[in-house]
């Protein structure tokens, strides 16, 4: 069942929490968790990549630069914009080649977009990350917030992985193959576990902003 609406969430969320207690825990310490959700294709994969590695307000403001200097995010014009459109845009030298690349497989038809959905996450994953420039991260929450896909599971996250952390009271933060393995427990629920382990996350780093007194 893809994960599309409020509904979808709170159906996903019940049975995950009948599953896990961890997950039932944190659920009705922090709420429901944010849907996460943005439009799927191609728009939507560059926005991923836009905003991977760097703070949300600094994501946000080359965001909108990129959409000012470009206009509609489509591949025929990133694949045509030469390096001063990028820069003027806030890209770097490494995200404006992930972004060419990404324009040029859409459009030579290596990267079919429009078939990920139909895809198990562990293929929809290869097919992206067969691009240069994408890894596993991008891949990953591509799935998640764009497709909404149930079962993805952003397993080198470093926010989920210091959450998971905290909310299973391991010793030390979970490397990527770590967090793998700990997802199997969620199955087929991970995507709805990565949202709560967000907002746990926001939660942890809420209290970490708490000066002593």
């Amino acid at each position: 069942m893809t994960i599309a609406s409020d509904d979808d969430l709170d159906a996903a969320l019940t049975a995950l929490s009948a599953a896990c207690p961890v997950m039932a825990r944190l659920a009705a310490a922090n709420g429901r968790p944010p849907l996460r959700r943005r439009p799927a294709g191609f728009e939507g994969l560059v926005h991923v990549v836009v905003f991977q590695q760097i703070s949300t307000l600094a994501a946000q403001a080359i965001w909108e630069r990129t959409r000012s200097v470009f206009g509609a995010i489509t591949p025929e014009a990133l694949a045509t914009a030469d390096d001063e459109a990028y820069r003027a845009a806030g890209q770097s030298r490494p995200k404006t080649r992930t972004l060419r690349a990404i324009a040029a497989a859409v459009l030579d038809g290596t990267l079919n977009l429009d078939r990920l959905a139909a895809l198990s996450p562990e293929e929809a994953e290869a097919a992206l990350t067969r691009v240069s420039g994408i890894g596993p991260w991008t891949a990953e929450v591509y799935l998640l917030t764009c497709l909404g896909h149930p079962d993805a599971w952003p397993a080198g996250d470093i926010a989920l992985q210091a959450a998971a952390a905290d909310a299973l009271g391991l010793p030390a933060r979970p490397d990527t193959p770590a967090m793998r393995a700990i997802g199997e427990r969620w199955r087929p629920h991970r995507a709805v576990a990565a949202r709560l382990l967000w907002a746990h996350y926001a939660v942890l780093k809420g209290r970490s902003a708490v000066p002593a007194t």
